[in-house]
């Protein structure tokens, strides 16, 4: 597979994910180098074009062609590359490669294959098109940065601002939707032979990555608070952090959703352990432990058994062993030792002859025996393979074999929009469990596969019960109605009334069986004989000890694709430990890389990030699966895992560590690798109002003064280069903040776009379910019908098709199922049962 890759940041990410998977990816440079070659840090901070390690992490795998495309020469080389090519990967400012004759109306003739996948900022059209952004910026128009963040005080205000996860998430957020898109198109390109062109808005993937702000805002008109290292949520309900007796922390947490655990017995057992349970044997609490008083007690004891102990104890430790998803709340470099992620590959060390040095990097975003993930080379130095790359790609490639099905011969089904969808000949089974894999299966159902959800009610999805997303008990109509937050209902033990569920799971079909019934569990293993991949979420082992084993499914087909998805994986010392997205992100590092810094604590992410991660990260590796199995007719089995996920979001920091034997210190909103002064989340006027401000440059600068009236700053010795600003930035950013403080927040954005400073609120889920225009223009929502709570708005596919068009309500044009919903249609259309069989 060949790729070009041309861009900066937005796009860079995407690109190591499709190096990762093998691809021949080319980054296309300017002469001396992509501006991300200045992106610290640096190998022992020389500010030099081939020692960035921002760069290094990015370009892993990749080699460089330096171009000049203004250049007709250059343009010439270009349009050759482009000829032999699979994917463009876009990420320049919109309408570059078309006023060059380099867009793909120029070159489709010539390889109407090719797929142009495009990312930019806000989509190329609507009323937000042109406006500047950062990373910061997307952050926060996108809702992420109104979840983060720390406690109020006791009076319900906010004394610190939303904070921003760092670093460069909204790329990450962004690439992952598009590497996932491209996978896609490139399978149905395989029965087609068609390409096409795609387009992702960062702002739009952003703005849909959040977890229960927008249902709750959806259903119940109900608005979040930030929580400390925890999720956001309407009241403060689950303890925090607590602190060792060396002033680091654990994260004891408790899940918002019901779950197969006791949390008072399991955690009253961890206390008794260490003789500091206390009082809470009393029969007492027996009938009280629900009450506010009794957790609060629960919680001072536990919070006081960890305070007694130092980090490396590893409390979290013996509450995994009595079934608690506790995590430690880890800086990222810790993990570089830790024997679990050793034993799954994790980390590797990668050679820099150029140097005579070899690095520890982080690299794999799973495990498989089957596959391998690319393990080098390093990043290449600026302009590398100029001669090496045009002389490659003049060679011919031998065309791959084509493994066919018979429902790849079949008519494509065909979208709502009138046209196919890309994976119309795709059968899942999928056994997800929550977000973390059953999130992944609703992307391919987006993109036409037909995806068998397999449920029983004796364990059902802890989702079905979230009360973030619980449908009103007037309908759509009460909360349409309703000027103030309605108090969400309790619908136990009904298993359909969540709209989180319904909308994970849009476009699925529901089969209930019971998989403890030998006849139940033979109608599971003839549904897995035509099918493409069997996907799972339950602890690691289960499906094993089912006796449906990866040995065994390749007995029922030969051809099975089987993707797991757990917590921590499946090989490893880890793999009985319960996590949740907020245990995992504390144990991978994510959640130490948002906060203000020391001694403030880590702010965490909050909602589950890596359960939305784990879901991308397992969508894709069911589509490069199914591409290769297209390809050479062998099936295989990836392990995957949410901390696999989080391990590669963090690996600057980890090169760094490897590099520098810096270890990794938050940094608040503040931008210290790609140099920006003032750049931050500012009050705005209202109650918790807040604006993402990024000045990069002295225009940047020079306008943030005039529109904020503060033009006597320019002649301020403190703040007249961008050296000095970087060096006096706590007195800018309290001139700065008293200032914003002043203006209507969206005034202020939009002054600030108008005068070309990347700038945005920090939208919450209402605004950008009621009135961010550009979602609007983009369809980031579309209203799809649930049997039993009727029609509600749903979040659409991020990335938009020109050829194969993706629709979230996928081939049945619904959102998810009722519990069993359409057992019967399984049972009778897919393995053709007769009535009175399928009663048996």
């Amino acid at each position: 597979m060949r790729i070009l890759e041309i861009g900066a940041e937005l796009g860079e990410y995407c690109g190591k994910i499709l190096a990762g998977l093998g691809a021949d990816v080319v980054r296309v440079e300017p002469r001396g180098g992509e501006v991300t070659r200045a992106y610290g840090p640096f190998r022992h901070d020389e500010a030099h074009p081939d020692r960035s390690l921002y760069f290094w992490h990015y370009n892993f795998g990749k080699r460089s062609v330096e171009l000049d495309l203004d250049d007709p020469a250059d343009q010439a080389r270009f349009r050759s590359l482009a000829l032999g090519c699979d994917v463009i990967l876009d990420s320049r400012p919109r309408g570059y490669l078309d006023a060059r004759g380099l867009g793909r109306a120029g070159l489709a003739d010539r390889n109407p294959g090719l797929i142009h996948a495009r990312i930019s900022p806000f989509g190329d059209t609507g009323p937000w098109a042109d406006h500047q952004a950062s990373d910061l910026v997307h952050l926060a128009l996108g809702g992420v940065s109104m979840n983060c963040g720390y406690d109020p005080d006791p009076a319900g205000e906010y004394d610190t601002p939303p904070m921003a996860p760092q670093i460069w998430q909204a790329y990450h957020v962004a690439g992952e939707m598009m590497a996932m898109s491209i996978l896609a198109a490139l399978i149905y390109r395989q029965t087609s032979g068609e390409g096409q062109s795609l387009s992702a808005s960062v702002h739009q993937a952003v703005s849909q990555s959040t977890e229960t702000d927008i249902p709750s805002w959806v259903f119940l008109r109900a608005v979040h608070r930030r929580l400390t290292c925890r999720h956001s949520a309407t009241v403060a309900r689950s303890p925090s952090l607590a602190t060792t007796k060396d002033g680091r922390y654990v994260l004891p947490y408790r899940t918002y959703l019901m779950a197969g655990f006791n949390i008072w017995d399991d955690t009253v057992a961890v206390l008794r352990d260490h003789g500091m349970q206390a009082d809470l044997e009393d029969p007492v609490y027996e009938t009280t432990r629900d009450t506010p008083l009794a957790r609060e007690r629960l919680e001072f004891l536990t919070e006081r058994l960890v305070s007694r102990l130092p980090f490396d104890r590893d409390i979290w430790l013996d509450a995994q062993r009595h079934g608690l998803p506790w995590a430690p709340v880890r800086r990222p470099e810790e993990n570089m030792s830790d024997p679990h992620w050793c034993d799954r590959g994790a980390f590797f060390e990668v050679e820099h002859p150029e140097l005579g040095e070899r690095f520890q990097y982080s690299g794999a975003k799973w495990c498989s025996n089957d596959v391998e993930w690319r393990r080098g080379p390093r990043a290449p130095l600026v302009g590398e393979h100029n001669g090496i790359v045009p002389s490659e790609w003049r060679a011919p490639r031998v065309a791959p074999r084509a493994y066919a099905n018979a429902r790849m011969q079949a008519p494509a089904v065909t979208s709502k929009h009138g046209r196919p969808f890309a994976l119309s000949d795709v059968r899942v089974i999928d056994l997800g469990w929550m977000l973390a894999s059953a999130g992944a299966g609703r992307f391919l159902a987006a993109m036409g596969a037909q995806v068998i959800r397999v449920e029983h009610r004796s364990r059902p999805d802890g989702m079905r019960f979230s009360q973030a997303g619980a449908m009103p008990k007037g309908g759509r109509a009460e909360r349409e109605a309703a000027t103030a937050p309605i108090p969400a209902p309790v619908w136990a033990p009904n298993l359909n009334r969540s709209g989180c569920f319904m909308e994970i799971n849009a476009g699925k079909l529901s089969c209930g069986l019971d998989l403890k019934n030998p006849d139940d569990k033979k109608i599971l293993e003839d549904l897995i004989r035509d099918a493409d991949m069997v996907v799972e979420g339950y602890s690691p082992g289960t499906l094993t000890r089912m006796g449906l084993g990866y040995e065994r499914l390749k007995e029922l087909n030969p051809r099975i694709i089987y993707v797991q998805q757990s917590g921590l994986g499946e090989r490893g010392r880890y793999g009985r430990m319960r996590t949740f997205g907020p245990s995992a992100q504390a144990i991978t590092g994510i959640s130490e890389m948002s906060g203000l810094p020391e001694p403030y604590p880590p702010a965490g992410i909050g909602y589950s990030y890596l359960d939305w991660c784990g879901a991308y990260n397992m969508a894709t590796a069911m589509l490069a699966a199914l591409h290769r199995r297209n390809d050479t007719g062998l099936g295989c089995h990836i392990d995957a895992s949410q901390g696999d996920a989080g391990l590669y979001l963090t690996s600057t920091a980890t090169l760094d560590y490897s590099v520098n034997g810096r270890r990794w210190s938050r940094f608040g909103n503040r931008s210290p690798y790609k140099p920006a002064a003032p750049h931050g989340n500012y009050r705005a006027a209202g109650p918790d109002r807040w604006i993402a401000i990024a000045a990069f440059t002295e225009a940047h600068w020079s306008s943030v003064t005039a529109v904020l009236g503060l033009q006597a700053l320019r002649n301020d010795a403190r703040f007249a280069s961008l050296a000095d600003r970087l060096k006096h930035q706590d007195a800018l950013d309290r001139l700065v903040g008293e200032a914003t403080a002043r203006f209507e927040p969206f005034a202020l954005m939009d002054a600030l776009q108008k005068a070309g400073v990347p700038a945005g609120v920090c939208q919450t889920a209402q605004d950008r379910c009621d009135s961010d225009p550009q979602l609007r223009h983009l369809g980031w929502q579309v209203e799809l019908d649930q049997t039993e709570i009727g029609r509600w708005p749903v979040k659409e596919h991020p990335v938009q098709f020109s050829a194969t068009p993706a629709y979230m309500g996928g081939r049945y044009d619904r959102s998810g199922p009722s519990y069993g919903e359409d057992t019967a249609r399984v049972l009778r259309d897919i393995l053709g049962l007769t009535r009175a069989d399928a009663a048996g």
